[in-house]
């Protein structure tokens, strides 16, 4: 049995957007859709799905979609759901969130809990609509960064796009900044920025040689450098690290501040 892109809906729009999105994505992989979700009033929950399955066959109406009502909340029934799925697909807001938030409370939760990839989708319909042939790839080093460049090499071969694999850096060659260490690892300070990105690289060129890469090397902040990649990019894809003692990922304050400010579609790749 396939395993399927599975998308959570609350009503919001912003949920609503996040079906266009999965659905699109469960054809250009060939897996079906899964429609979660939670709640634990169901008075509402079959008129919910209801126009969220009907949402989804109109934009794409070979989809293979099936759906759910769960009595868990919301973070707990995704990041369940993610233990057997493609990814998880968000949107950056649902209806409880309070105004102004940038990204909502269930979205950062299943972002940093997730055994799966997470999308969360954000931006204006651009961005959404693939409509740049581009994706980027936030690259810190091979260890770190193995299972995101998979996965973003992955979409750019079924989206026939090119994939920019972007290392970013501001301390100068063997002269890591304390600042930076929590965030980046201090043995890619060690050695040459193209060697970093170089080794990260090497061996997915052999598996993915039909995907069209751009290796870009920018010495500036890793999140100043990303967000300005992401302003003509239908996809950022950033890892993230295992916790070592709480369960969970280390989303780090650039995987932070990406989730609430990239201009487009954003996905976080737990490091397996």
């Amino acid at each position: 049995m396939a395993i399927p892109v599975v998308v959570g809906v609350d009503g919001s729009e912003a949920s609503l957007e996040a079906v266009d999105w999965a659905a699109d994505e469960a054809i250009r992989h060939g897996m079906p859709l899964h429609i979660l979700h939670a709640t634990a009033d169901g008075h509402e929950a079959a008129d919910l799905i209801a126009a969220a399955s009907q949402r989804a066959r109109r934009g794409a109406p070979a989809v293979r979609l099936s759906s759910e009502v769960s009595q868990e909340d919301a973070a707990s029934a995704l990041i369940d759901k993610g233990r057997n799925a493609f990814a998880l697909v968000l949107g950056s807001r649902g209806l409880g969130d309070l105004a102004g938030l940038l990204l909502g409370s269930v979205s950062l939760a299943v972002a940093a809990r997730a055994d799966c990839p997470v999308v969360v989708i954000r931006g204006e319909p651009a961005h959404r609509d693939t409509r740049f042939g581009n994706i980027v790839a936030g690259v810190e080093d091979e260890k770190s960064s193995l299972t995101a460049l998979e996965f973003a090499l992955r979409e750019a071969r079924v989206r026939r796009c090119r994939l920019v694999a972007l290392h970013a850096w501001s301390a100068p060659f063997g002269t890591p900044s304390t600042s930076q260490a929590p965030s980046w690892p201090l043995e890619a300070h060690l050695r040459p920025p193209a060697q970093v990105l170089d080794d990260a690289l090497r061996g997915l060129a052999e598996r993915y040689g039909d995907a069209v890469v751009e290796r870009r090397l920018i010495e500036a902040p890793a999140r100043q450098a990303l967000l300005a990649a992401a302003s003509g990019a239908d996809l950022l894809v950033v890892g993230a690290r295992p916790r070592l003692v709480h369960r969970g990922l280390q989303l780090g304050l650039i995987n932070h501040a990406l989730l609430h400010h990239a201009p487009c579609p954003t996905v976080v790749v737990p490091q397996i």
